[in-house]
């Protein structure tokens, strides 16, 4: 019995201490098998992605809300994926940030800007990647309306988002109570500002906080008193002409004879675009000229519930009875990437490039943003609101187009124009000065081109 008992107490001793060897034995072997056969890490790579607009204005919130879906869907679809979706003003986008991020190569992953001759020296120094094969593989290429702004030796180099186009917007009401009737040479409308001032009314209402606004008015005045091939001998520098010359000098005195008989809106390089709107649609000024992404500002919170009915749509008016007046617009807004993606990082850029540019999101855009489509897509006028759709009845009736001058001159003479032009709203300046001014910023520019073609 005793014998028995000492062995139960030998088994109970060492059986804790043999367990112990095994476990321990077990632990060993598992890392030793560990050791050998590791296990892999399929999760895909994490990346940030950068991507700056400016869509930070009023009339901009429908198509940021439009974008931040797309870029929401796409992350919660790929969840290795983060997108840093940024706005900032736009003049200091184009104006300052991209330029100096361009210059040492260190721009967004993504970012909105315009075509023409604005990425015309982002193309030159290789900074754009080249999307030539992502539109063709992708059966984008012919789905766009235009994309010559885009296009630089047969190579793309952004895609556009929208389209846009710039008529004069005027009130009919106050028209019709003056017994106005629709300008259709400029003399006429120089007949219709001084009507307008006489009753009390604000010929037109003009925000040129962000200096392009008042740019409009010089263009169309330049086209019409010197027609459209002019400028685009300035822009190509293929021959002798100059800013300095006999059409372009009486489209700016005509601007400086306007501003001089308070034409314009007091205060005008002061005012947003939003409240210059406000002055429009408050029934204080009669006429507005600016693109068609103001058209979601006619009505809303801001504007009288029937505003939208009581504006009517109408070209720039010709120099002289008779002739087609032809309508700024084009592609200029779009998408561009940084040539320095690679990888991973690239594929899932061009990836998310492909959730902006669907059928679907075109139609967004149209219907909710208000903007013409870039791509061919089939939308219904009539449920766009009767703004929108006598711009869409201008474009179609319209033969003639051009681009806006501050797409097409380069971004050296660009900042040139609308100083000048700004100077002059302020009554600061004269059209012979403002002329020299841009004559020489032409010819400084093309001095450094040809200078740099040599080399």
């Amino acid at each position: 019995m005793k014998d028995q008992r000492n062995v139960a107490k030998w088994l109970t001793n060492w059986g804790w201490i043999l367990l112990y060897i095994v476990l321990m034995a077990g632990a060993v072997w598992f890392i030793m098998q560990e050791d050998r056969e590791p296990i892999e890490d399929n999760s895909p790579e994490k990346i940030t992605l950068t991507f700056r607009h400016f869509w930070i204005k009023e009339h901009d919130r429908p198509l940021l809300a439009i974008f931040e879906e797309v870029v929401q869907s796409y992350q919660e679809s790929h969840p290795n994926v983060k997108v840093n979706f940024e706005g900032l003003d736009q003049n200091i986008h184009r104006e300052q940030k991209l330029k100096s991020e361009m210059v040492t190569g260190t721009p967004p992953d993504m970012f909105v800007l315009f075509g023409g001759a604005e990425i015309e020296p982002y193309v030159r120094s290789n900074r754009l990647m080249d999307l030539t094969e992502f539109a063709d593989q992708n059966g984008l290429t012919n789905q766009f309306k235009d994309l010559h702004l885009w296009t630089f030796n047969k190579h793309i180099y952004g895609l556009p988002i929208e389209g846009n186009a710039e008529p004069l917007y005027y009130n009919k009401t106050i028209f019709h109570k003056l017994g106005l009737g629709i300008p259709a040479t400029v003399a006429e409308l120089d007949e219709t500002i001084v009507k307008l001032k006489q009753a009390g009314y604000i010929p037109f209402a003009l925000g040129n906080e962000d200096r392009w606004p008042a740019g409009i008015f010089a263009h169309y005045l330049m086209d019409r008193y010197a027609g459209p091939e002019l400028i685009q001998e300035l822009v190509t520098g293929e021959s002798d002409a100059g800013f300095q010359n006999s059409g372009y000098l009486q489209a700016f005195q005509h601007l400086n004879r306007w501003i001089g008989e308070g034409a314009f809106s007091s205060e005008s390089n002061d005012t947003s675009t939003e409240n210059a709107v406000r002055l429009f649609t408050d029934g204080k000024a009669a006429m507005y000229l600016n693109g068609n992404w103001d058209i979601n500002l006619f009505s809303g919170q801001t504007a009288p519930a029937e505003f939208q009915n009581q504006v009517g749509v109408i070209p720039f008016p010709a120099l002289v009875k008779g002739a087609e007046p032809s309508i700024a617009g084009g592609y200029t807004m779009g998408i561009g990437l940084s040539s320095s993606l690679t990888g991973a990082k690239r594929e899932a850029a061009l990836e998310l490039m492909k959730g902006f540019y669907t059928k679907e999101i075109q139609t967004r855009i149209v219907y909710e943003g208000l903007r013409i489509p870039s791509m061919r897509i089939a939308f219904d006028p009539d449920k766009t609101g009767p703004v929108f759709a006598q711009v869409m009845d201008l474009m179609e009736e319209s033969h003639q187009s051009f681009v806006p001058y501050d797409n097409l001159l380069s971004p050296e003479v660009k900042k040139t124009f609308l100083s000048v032009i700004e100077e002059m709203i302020g009554g600061g300046m004269q059209a012979d000065q403002a002329l020299r001014e841009l004559q020489d910023a032409s010819k400084q520019y093309w001095n450094l081109i040809r200078s740099s073609d040599v080399q």
